[in-house]
């Protein structure tokens, strides 16, 4: 872990990456320190660095993934047991061929790459040793971040399962090459080969070989999971939830220590971070409320994307010119309160976070198994206005697993081994809405940040075991009538509204669209699970 001695800094390879297709013409490094790739990138002009020495690029127009341009071949072999969808959409091995040529003729003409050997997975039993080759010394300082770095003493000997060859500024003509845009990101699951060009947005990296991770973990009876994870004594907490729902800020807690901010895999053993560094979303950023996260942005190891600097060098985090999704990178051991290996023991709770911009959900609720299962498949929450181009009023939106875009197998799979796994260890499960009540976005305010963490520790902590519940008429989870540190009228959104009528009839708009998304999961799902969908229910409009 942390940075390490470069393997072969001085020496220059030529010949050795034959096996990816690829004989290059210009100089290519191995296994250069994150020190030496960022002071890299500066001096080659791929980034610059802030006040405080951090490294800061930009990405162009792509400032966030790309779905509509990630493709998975459709071969035989482990895509076999691919769910094609609209986000898993296929392509053929003649298309993936085509633009694999191509790559690697734009590889073998660059003038510099950078070979980054690396692992995914921090339990030993299950990792997983992976593979960058990339014309960018940035891009390859941010894989030195992401992933779990490995021992100098095994680099010689490193035999990637996977292999990304990576061509941020290659483009193709998408009728030429049967791909959508100038933009590709596509995975090869059989014969370990990643190709991603036309974007410089870092996060395809990551995501693609989760994404790899997320196909292969299952069949081996591990659960992988989009999650954020912390841990006290031998107990584990999981934090799922879509982005904005605050699964990196919550998991940030200075009584736990932290895990892992964004994926994890659940074994016999326990759980592990397949990272070895955090992603962060850096938009609205202050040191008052997130002082851990805060902290990694003056370091130099850390790597911003698209965040704005004044005149001093500084960078401003409520500055969205570029993008709302600005974005730091930085090895997980920034973070002083974390654990050691990056594993911990099974989880005693699992918490489905949400954004709820309609203003229908409990700031908590408590889950039964199947509920578990249900929500998990539907990975609820909500756009507000601003958010995105075209976005005027509350959108809801539903992420299987809550991860879609990286979960390649049916998502039934992954829930049935959410419940198993929940069966197993008697862990409990929570609903918490770090969005809207009253009325919803528009009419009040988003539910203060403390009031969130105190239903949150409540929850870990025991406290809400013995409290009265109360059986939401629609959703039928169970929601707390009490919890010390937050006013309890806040706690049946129903009685927050001035206009219940008016609630009842959002409420069950809202269960219409739950019930519309899951009808394309409900054929590989259990009875009990379907059994768990909320239902329309007619209040009376004088109580």
């Amino acid at each position: 872990m942390g940075e390490q001695t470069p393997s072969n800094s001085a020496t220059v390879f030529t010949t050795t990456l034959g096996s990816h297709g690829l004989d290059p013409t210009g100089s290519v490094f191995w296994n250069l320190t994150g020190k030496e790739l960022r002071d890299i990138a500066v001096e080659s002009g791929e980034a610059t660095r802030t006040a405080d020495g951090a490294l800061l690029a930009t990405t162009g127009n792509r400032t966030g993934r790309s779905p509509n341009d990630r493709f998975i071949v459709n071969e035989p072999g482990l895509a076999s047991s691919v769910h094609w969808s609209k986000v898993n959409r296929p392509i053929s091995p003649a298309v993936f061929d085509h633009l694999l040529k191509a790559t690697q003729k734009h590889l073998n003409s660059a003038t510099t790459l950078f070979v980054k050997d690396m692992h995914c997975g921090a339990d030993p039993a299950h990792t997983m040793p992976v593979r960058l080759v990339s014309e960018s010394a940035w891009h390859s300082a941010f894989m030195h971040n992401m992933f779990i770095r490995s021992h100098r003493d095994s680099l010689s000997t490193h035999v990637p399962e996977f292999t990304i060859l990576h061509a941020p500024t290659m483009t193709v003509d998408p009728k030429e090459y049967g791909v959508n845009s100038e933009v590709f990101v596509v995975i090869s699951l059989s014969r370990g080969i990643v190709l991603i060009g036309g974007t410089r947005y870092a996060g395809e990296i990551k995501k693609s070989i989760f994404t790899i991770m997320n196909h292969i973990l299952p069949s081996r009876g591990l659960l992988p999971m989009h999650c954020s994870a912390n841990t006290s004594g031998d107990e584990s907490a999981l934090f799922f939830g879509l982005s904005g729902t605050g699964k990196t800020t919550l998991s940030a807690d200075p009584g736990r220590e932290l895990v892992g901010d964004d994926e994890h895999g659940w074994s016999d053993q326990g759980i592990f971070n397949f990272e070895g560094g955090c992603y962060a979303k850096m938009i609205g950023l202050s040191e008052e409320d997130e002082p851990a996260i805060y902290a990694t942005t003056k370091m130099e190891s850390t790597i911003l994307e698209n965040v704005i600097l004044d005149a001093d060098g500084i960078p401003n985090f409520h500055d969205s010119t570029l993008t709302q999704n600005t974005r730091a990178s930085y090895p997980i051991d920034s973070i002083e309160n974390r654990t050691e290996d990056s594993t911990a023991g099974h989880p005693k709770n699992v918490v489905f976070l949400t954004c709820d911009a309609f203003g229908v959900l409990p700031p908590i609720s408590r889950l039964s198994p199947a509920q578990a299962a249900y929500h998990f498949i539907s990975g609820y929450t909500a756009k507000v206005a601003g958010t995105e181009v075209g976005v005027t009023e509350p959108m809801a939106t539903f992420s299987a697993c809550f991860g879609a875009p990286f979960m390649p197998r049916h998502p039934s799979e992954y829930a049935n081994l959410l419940s198993k796994k929940i069966a197993d260890h008697d862990a409990s499960c929570w609903l918490i809405n770090t969005g809207w009540i009253a009325g919803g976005y528009g009419e009040s305010s988003r539910i203060r940040i403390n009031w969130t963490r105190a239903l949150l520790n409540a929850a870990l902590s025991g406290d809400l075991n013995d409290v009265v519940y109360v059986t939401d008429e629609r959703f039928g989870f169970k929601i707390p009538v009490t919890c010390d540190g937050v006013p309890s009228e806040i706690l049946q959104p129903r009685s927050t509204w001035s206009d219940v009528k008016r609630y009842d009839n959002v409420a069950n708009v809202l269960v219409q669209m739950f019930n519309e998304n899951f009808e394309s999961f409900a054929d590989g799902c259990s009875d009990e699970v379907k059994a768990a969908a909320p239902r329309i229910h007619e209040n009376q409009a004088s109580e």
